[in-house]
């Protein structure tokens, strides 16, 4: 097995692609070792000292680090990924019982429906992908007073980069495609 490591934006956070899928659906953040009792992979990988959060997506995993410097961490990671396949279990539990509803704790009034929907559309197929290439991800959280609220996650979660993701790059582009939107905000 052969597994790839990219950098991402975030210094704190490495993207690692095993070369084959990690989650058939939606996505995965864990952020402390308690919660993790849904996913073997990243019960392993938080079993390395200085791994504060691992963020599984449909075929990479991004692991941020608290402590350490990567040169010592990054072979222990590929180590527990490669256990982890070659051990067969799975890298979820059924269901995946932590994967985020997309709509859980959303909020919009009524009347800003059509507005949400475009908002959702654009996210979907214009952001989310290229913050999926970065070992990220980002979703819709609410939208209020032409406001805009996301959830970053993963190595965007974070990032020193993310602000300027946030303004110059979504708000951007939502407000050219939706005059109503005045400002993009993280949750």
């Amino acid at each position: 097995m052969f597994i790839q490591t990219e950098a991402t934006p975030n210094p704190a956070t490495l993207k690692f692609l095993p070369g084959r899928p990690v989650l058939a659906q939606g996505t995965l953040e864990f952020l402390e070792p308690e919660a993790t009792k849904d996913s073997p992979l990243a019960a392993r990988l938080f079993e390395i000292d200085g791994v504060s959060g691992v963020f599984l997506g449909s075929d990479f995993i991004s692991v941020s680090k608290g402590d350490g410097e990567w040169q010592h961490l990054k072979p222990a990671i590929l180590g527990a990924i490669m256990e982890h396949y070659q051990s067969g279990a799975p890298v979820a539990a059924e269901g995946e019982p932590g994967s985020e509803s997309a709509e859980e704790g959303e909020f919009f009034a009524p009347e800003d429906a059509e507005t949400v929907k475009t908002i959702k559309e654009l996210l979907e197929t214009r952001v989310r992908p290229a913050v999926a290439q970065d070992g990220g991800d980002i979703t819709f959280q609410g939208y209020r007073d032409g406001i805009v609220f996301l959830h970053m996650r993963g190595a965007c979660s974070g990032c020193p980069s993310s602000t300027a993701t946030l303004r110059h790059g979504i708000e951007n582009l939502l407000r050219h495609f939706i005059p109503e939107v005045q400002e993009v905000r993280p949750v």
